[in-house]
């Protein structure tokens, strides 16, 4: 059962597929399987610290569907994440693939911890014994983890690595997102950003604007939001205001993102940046702009402040960034909302590419993969833009009418065994 209020990310997961089930008339029966995760891990895992004291952590492996192949998601390390989180976030995962069209089910991992008052020689011990125990229910071709909020690609190496020891050999492709010394993929770091940029530029097109006069609002500093406001930057657009989890800051002639980027890695914030305001994440989302792009974590733009937002276009490259509620509010303004399944997409995807060269022991040049990435997200693009139009709904409803399809006609095709 889900737990809190209305806010609740698995809360609006579930309401999102139901609206979706009654659109596509779709058969009750596998409405129902849709509405649960097929296995949920629950782990405690005890490390040892630096002090000398053995602390347990709470761990979760939350695999929903694999009717489309092998499951795929990240895994966080967040001192408030719950198993409603991660249901949620498996179920959205199951989504992004099938939108982006690529043959993996979704999953979604994690450990109650807060990484940044961890040591990294704790962090490492918490991320093998983590592998260790949940090592039976992944493997490259039934589940394949990846970064995520708090993890990056030296947690993916120490995963890759501990999974290796168990099995007695290298099993590169049984995690994506590593460091290119372990056989990681080129372009995989920036790859959601990527994919949020062209989504941006296509986005763009659809409403008229020119991405060398629009202007940019990022909510959130980390790889994602960062790298998204490089690419803006490097398109001609005037990046007008970003945020971290302390704080923002706003400039109306534009920032320099690099500099924003070397501020906050020395400073620990963007706030302070030079020749800046301080601004609050609540102002920030209320700033006029042509495109806004949520990059920090769920449930950002809600029912109590989507009559706030001022823009035209809004990318929600965060998992779950809008509530249904705030949903409704923001289509009723006309604001185009490219959703998280399809805007945040790009890292799955260069994701699948890296899976594919691990498989095939290949390694392939940058321009290989972003010309790959690049192609897939326009399709995509273009395959919610029209389910939209065939249904007349939003983009948001397109797309997870498109992705839910997609899971349910698998599901119906492979049929209900044993």
């Amino acid at each position: 059962m889900a737990e809190g209020g209305t806010n609740n990310l698995f809360n609006s997961a579930l309401e999102q597929l139901a609206a979706v089930a009654e659109r596509l008339n779709l058969d009750p029966g596998i409405h129902e399987v849709l509405k649960y995760p097929k296995r949920i891990l629950t782990v405690s895992v005890p490390i040892r610290m630096d002090s000398g004291k053995v602390e347990v952590f709470t761990g979760y492996r939350v695999q929903h569907s694999e009717a489309r192949g092998p499951y795929k998601g990240g895994i966080r390390y967040h001192p408030s994440l719950t198993l409603d989180d991660i249901k949620a976030l498996a179920m959205l995962m199951t989504w992004k693939c099938a939108v982006v069209d690529i043959p993996y089910g979704g999953a979604k991992g994690g450990v109650v911890c807060n990484p940044k008052e961890m040591s990294v020689a704790e962090i490492e011990r918490l991320t093998r014994r983590y592998t260790a125990m949940i090592a039976e229910v992944i493997g490259p071709f039934r589940d394949v983890p990846a970064p995520d909020v708090y993890t990056s690609p030296r947690e993916m190496a120490w995963i890759m690595d501990t999974y290796s020891q168990l099995h007695g050999y290298l099993v590169p492709e049984v995690v994506t997102g590593k460091p290119l010394s372990v056989w990681g993929s080129e372009g995989r770091l920036e790859a959601t950003a990527r994919g949020v940029m062209v989504c941006g530029r296509e986005a763009a097109r659809v409403r008229g604007i020119s991405l060398k006069d629009a202007t940019v609002v990022v909510q959130g500093y980390g790889n994602v939001g960062s790298n998204a406001a490089i690419l803006f930057s490097k398109q001609g657009c005037k990046v007008i205001a970003v945020s971290d989890s302390k704080g923002g800051i706003y400039s109306s002639e534009g920032l320099n993102t690099f500099k924003v980027l070397e501020h906050k890695e020395r400073t620990g914030s963007v706030i302070g940046f030079k020749g800046s305001k301080d601004i609050t994440n609540e102002e920030l989302l209320a700033l006029k702009c042509d495109i806004l792009v949520p990059a920090a974590l769920e449930n950002q733009v809600t029912g109590e402040n989507a009559d706030n937002v001022k823009t035209e276009i809004m990318l929600e490259a965060a998992n779950g960034p809008t509530t249904p509620e705030a949903n409704e509010i923001l289509h009723e303004k006309k604001v185009l909302v490219v959703p998280d399944i399809l805007a945040n997409a790009g890292g799955v995807c260069v994701s699948y590419l890296e899976w594919i060269q691990n498989l095939h022991r290949e390694h392939w040049a940058l321009e290989e993969v972003n010309s790959k990435l690049e192609a897939r997200m326009v399709s995509s693009f273009q395959d919610v833009c029209e389910t939209a139009r065939k249904y007349e709904v939003d983009m948001k409803t397109g797309a997870l009418m498109l992705a839910v399809g997609r899971v349910a006609e698998a599901f119906k095709t492979l049929g209900l065994w044993p």
